[in-house]
């Protein structure tokens, strides 16, 4: 009996296909916008763990600024005392190094803004003056060549290491090895080539990055503030311990505001909170085109049911209970919004693939399952009261009607 009901409701569906589609129209938007929106939070916080993750577990940031308050969330105001004028010194460097219960390398460094040349090709590129030890500590990967030692360090040598979109626009197909580019007014020559990071949605892109000793960089940009070092702890067991330690150390010459010291898997969980709400408004903004659609259900299955009010009455007379008349109108509803889930899910799978290039974007099973059962859901509930009213129709009224 429900099979034949269900064939029933399929054919009604099917008299009017066009009217069907609109009707589907509210669901499918609804689910496509909540399985993409949620996809695409998702999607950048796997992307931002994996960014995190190759900072290196056992490595600890030191930066001016309080970066976190209390509730280890951002401190806006904190991170503006990055430019307040507050910076490290090498004494305060030293402290830390010293804590050889802890601390297995520390390296400093900063960055800035030059333009780089090699016979007719430039480009803006980021230089970031660090110590020799810095590809140890954050774990830069070589394609060609080696990253500068401790002697080119000392004797200020007049060395880069390139990031890879540095060495495939300046040099293209050339060797760059040897080669000498400039960088500002400065002549450099390139030692080692590290390996493609691959650009993401968020955060610097280090294949535009060019690499050189701290100390020859703090000369030829004598405004060079030290304001970000990195400490790689010797296990990761130590570094609660180890965070106060240096807290301890660095408080001998700074207030314990004018800093933070942190490491990734601190700044990764402030980070994902705050996409993980971010992916749940976007769900539930989308959400509400679903319920626009439920409403939009509703009305074309009470129109529905003004149009096939003779057709009712006739199936009652014919031995139609109620409730055969009110299952037939839910699963009509029923229908209606499954239809739409699915294509809006298949837009959704398609619209991901689509962008998966530029955008981390990531479909998860959970979004899926959701947004699916919300739809149907959403069918069910709003088909209640157009099959409710087919069900209490009088017979003798309904035939009656014109």
């Amino acid at each position: 009996m429900l099979l034949n009901t269900f064939k029933v409701a399929t054919r009604a569906l099917l008299v009017n296909k066009g009217r069907t589609f609109l009707t589907t129209l509210g669901i499918i938007i609804g689910v496509f916008s909540v399985v993409m929106l949620t996809g695409l939070g998702s999607g950048l916080q796997a992307y931002v763990s994996e960014q995190f993750e190759s900072l290196g577990a056992n490595t600890v940031f030191v930066s001016i600024g309080q970066i976190f308050d209390e509730e280890k969330g951002f401190d806006t105001e904190g991170i503006a005392q990055f430019s307040s004028g507050n910076k490290f010194t090498l004494r305060d460097i030293e402290r830390v190094k010293r804590l050889r219960d802890y601390v297995d390398e520390v390296t400093y460094y900063s960055t800035g803004i030059d333009q780089a040349k090699f016979l007719e090709n430039d480009m803006r590129v980021t230089v970031l003056g660090a110590l020799a030890n810095y590809s140890e500590v954050r774990t830069i990967d070589i394609a060609s060549g080696r990253f500068f030692n401790k002697n080119e360090e000392r004797s200020g040598e007049k060395v880069v290491v390139l990031g890879h979109n540095v060495a495939t626009e300046l040099f293209e197909k050339i060797d760059p090895i040897s080669r000498k580019l400039r960088i500002g007014n400065q002549t450099f020559t390139v030692v080692g080539v590290a390996a493609e990071v691959g650009s993401g949605f968020a955060g610097p892109n280090f294949d535009d990055y060019v690499y050189a000793p701290y100390p020859l960089i703090s000369k030829i940009y004598p405004g060079t503030e030290l304001t970000n070092f990195a400490v790689k702890i010797k296990n990761t067991e130590l570094i609660p311990k180890a965070i106060t330690a240096i807290e301890v150390e660095l408080e001998k010459s700074l207030n314990e505001d004018d800093f933070s010291v942190f490491d990734q898997s601190q700044l990764l969980s402030t980070i994902t909170n705050i996409l993980s709400m971010l992916t749940v408004a976007l769900g539930g903004i989308a959400a509400i085109s679903l319920l626009v659609g439920g409403i939009g259900i509703m009305n074309i299955m009470l129109v529905s049911v003004s149009e096939r009010t003779r057709e009712i009455g006739l199936r009652k007379a014919l031995g139609s209970t109620p409730k055969q008349i009110l299952v037939q109108f839910l699963i009509e509803a029923s229908l209606l919004s499954i239809l739409g889930g699915l294509i809006g899910l298949a837009l959704a799978v398609l619209g991901t693939w689509a962008i998966q290039s530029i955008f981390p974007a990531k479909i998860t099973l959970t979004s899926v399952l959701l947004a699916f059962g919300v739809s149907t859901a959403v069918g069910l509930i709003f088909g209640v009261a157009p099959a409710k009213r087919a069900a209490e129709l009088s017979p003798i009224e309904a035939l009656r009607y014109e």
